[in-house]
């Protein structure tokens, strides 16, 4: 149950990355919310920085997801594998 909240939260986060790295590029600093780092009265340049490290951050936590939900299967030793002589 715990490693299902986890990939749950990681998925919800990394959209929620993806959305804030838009608004970073699309809005100018002066017109982003007060409570949105990068906030800066009066200018009206991009903050492309932000929106690149909210970007990386979105595809880690995709990653993240992508390895945690993959198959479970575990390598077993075995007299038959590689390398084994009969």
């Amino acid at each position: 149950m715990k490693n299902k909240t986890t990939t749950v939260l990681a998925t919800i986060l990394g959209i929620v990355f993806v959305i804030l790295a838009v608004v970073y590029w699309t809005v100018p600093a002066g017109s982003l919310p007060h409570y949105i780092p990068g906030f800066e009265n009066g200018v009206t340049t991009v903050h492309f920085k932000h929106g690149l490290a909210s970007l990386i951050l979105a595809i880690g936590l995709f990653i993240f997801v992508w390895f945690s939900t993959g198959p479970k299967n575990k390598i077993e030793n075995s007299s038959e594998g590689i390398g084994s002589q009969n």
